[in-house]
């Protein structure tokens, strides 16, 4: 069967769902593959680029609908593009069915198989397939670029022979894919960054990307992530209250928002409004990833940019991932090349809609000439933040003087006991072993008592590159072993030479264990 992608027609979008290297895997599953002639130019596939990789460029939409079996697209189809569609076919796109409801009544009509891309639901078998994930990496970091390009500072703070430069301070609303590819893009510019979400569960991994989580004082009963497809739920009116107001607290010290706070089928939740914007300094940025949906900001006005009185520029932009057509397109054609895998279980190019299966039928919205959006609860339960660990309480002087005192006398007993051993043990043997021996032995003794020691005292992080170093070490049984060999006896030749294998193994392992060690440390 055939797979056509269409060039899309909507204003401003330069992504193209069938990339040249997606189209080679999608042969390997027994797909012919097919491009509107000129789609990916917007993204930087060129017609040339297709054609080498063996993708048939289709001079017209129209042809190609008439060809294809399965079309591919970014965006929901247009009203002229359902009209031009052949009945029977089968659709893989974005569609958002909450706001398109006579949208599914004409692909109905139409007799259309349309799976929604952004229906996928939250489960782990499918985040190969979450193309919303994908898209709001990109908006994440491309929002603190566009941040960045509107603000008239560095981000890093610097000291220079022309005085001091502060860091900017970036405060970061909603802590899902779009908020941690933002937190992540900010701290790594150096900026001071603060998060906030109303899901509590998220600090760790906020704090573990070197941003400052943003506590509120206020308890309230958390739905599990689980429960909601791994999205925040609504939250109380005491919560909001107590929310805004930590957030007009803020207002006057941050530099840069960016606000990514969306709950699927809802409008945006409003979270920064006018007096917030007022407090804001001169030259402040806020950019506001919910406009699509209304906003997070009360002030942002959708795919626009503008400067309020007070010299704070608002960015509402809606075509943060078509800013960056190529990366978008690779990630959205690997996410659709999935899809197609789970589509063809018997990888011959024949896409078999299984209505068990909960990723197929979670994203299908039409099939055989019927609505079947919203779908059925999945089976499978979706991802869920980890509930977040209790803080254990902190440790006071004289528990942390108590506690040492006690690791103290039993590092103390464990050596007593050690020496003691030691010592019948040399007194057992000085009275059968010759003088000679009894040196060897007791410098043998000494050595694992010191060796324990050090070794105890170091950390255990450090323990890898520690051996892996200290192996050089071994070099000297090589020597006592090479002296050895010469001694004229069989038997102590084979244990001579096998002293010299072991330990040569030791030391060159040792030495590329640490170079492996180093390489992961290493910026490519």
């Amino acid at each position: 069967m055939k797979v056509g992608a269409l060039k899309e027609t909507a204003p401003g979008e330069a992504r193209v769902a069938l990339t040249p290297e997606s189209a080679g895997r999608l042969k390997k599953l027994g797909y012919e593959c097919l491009v509107e002639k000129g789609a990916g130019l917007a993204a930087s596939f060129t017609d040339a680029a297709y054609e080498q990789a063996g993708v048939t460029v289709v001079d017209s939409a129209d042809a190609l609908w008439k060809q294809a079996d399965v079309i591919v697209k970014v965006r929901e189809p247009s009203e002229a593009e359902i009209e031009a569609a052949p009945e029977g076919k089968t659709l893989i796109s974005f569609v958002w069915p909450a706001a398109n409801e006579d949208l599914l009544e004409k692909m109905k009509a139409k007799n259309l198989s349309v799976l929604a891309m952004d229906m996928v639901p939250r489960i782990s078998r499918a985040q190969k397939m979450d193309a919303l994930s994908s898209m709001a990496n990109i908006a994440g970091y491309r929002a603190v670029v566009e941040a960045g390009n509107n603000f008239g500072r560095f981000f890093m703070g610097q000291m220079t022979a022309a005085g001091k430069v502060p860091p900017a301070k970036v405060l970061v609303v909603g802590a899902g894919v779009a908020g941690l590819a933002a937190i992540g893009t900010s701290t790594s510019l150096g900026a001071i960054t603060l998060a906030f979400d109303v899901r509590p569960e998220v600090a760790e991994q906020i704090e573990s990307m070197g941003a400052e989580f943003v506590y509120l004082d206020f308890e309230e009963e958390q739905t599990d992530g689980a429960e909601t497809g791994g999205y925040a739920a609504p939250s109380s009116p005491e919560f909001r209250e107590k929310q805004l107001e930590k957030f007009r607290e803020l207002a006057p010290d941050v530099d840069i928002v960016i606000t990514t706070a969306l709950i699927p089928n809802r409008p945006a939740p409003e979270l920064w409004t006018e007096d917030m914007v007022e407090a804001m300094k001169p030259g402040s940025v806020i950019v506001d990833l919910a406009a699509e949906r209304g906003g997070n900001c009360t002030l942002t006005k959708k795919d626009e940019r503008i400067v309020t009185d007070n010299d704070v520029t608002i960015i509402g932009y809606t075509d943060f991932p078509s800013r960056m057509a190529t990366q978008s397109s690779n990630l959205y054609a690997t996410n659709i090349r999935h899809m197609l895998d789970d589509l063809t279980p018997e990888k011959d190019g024949k896409p078999v809609i299984d209505m068990e299966d909960d990723v197929i039928r979670g994203s299908l919205v039409c099939h055989e000439g019927e609505i079947t959006w919203p779908p059925p609860e999945p089976k499978t339960k979706a991802i869920g933040s980890a509930k977040p660990k209790k803080k254990e309480p902190e440790e006071t002087a004289e528990e942390k003087a108590a506690r040492e005192e006690k690791a103290m006398k039993a590092s103390l007993n464990r050596t007593a006991i050690m020496l003691a051993v030691g010592g019948l043990l040399c007194l057992g043997l000085g009275t059968v072993a010759p003088p000679s021996f009894m040196q060897h032995f007791i410098v043998f003794v000494l050595s694992v008592f010191v060796g324990y020691h050090v070794i105890w005292g170091v950390a255990h992080s450090l323990h890898t590159p520690l051996m892996a170093i200290t192996n050089a070490i071994s070099s000297i049984i090589i020597v006592g072993a090479l002296l050895q060999i010469a001694s004229g006896n069989s038997v102590v030749f084979v244990l001579a030479a096998a002293s010299v294998l072991m330990a040569s193994v030791n030391i060159f392992g040792g030495f590329l264990v640490t170079r492996r060690m180093l390489a992961m440390f290493k910026r490519s």
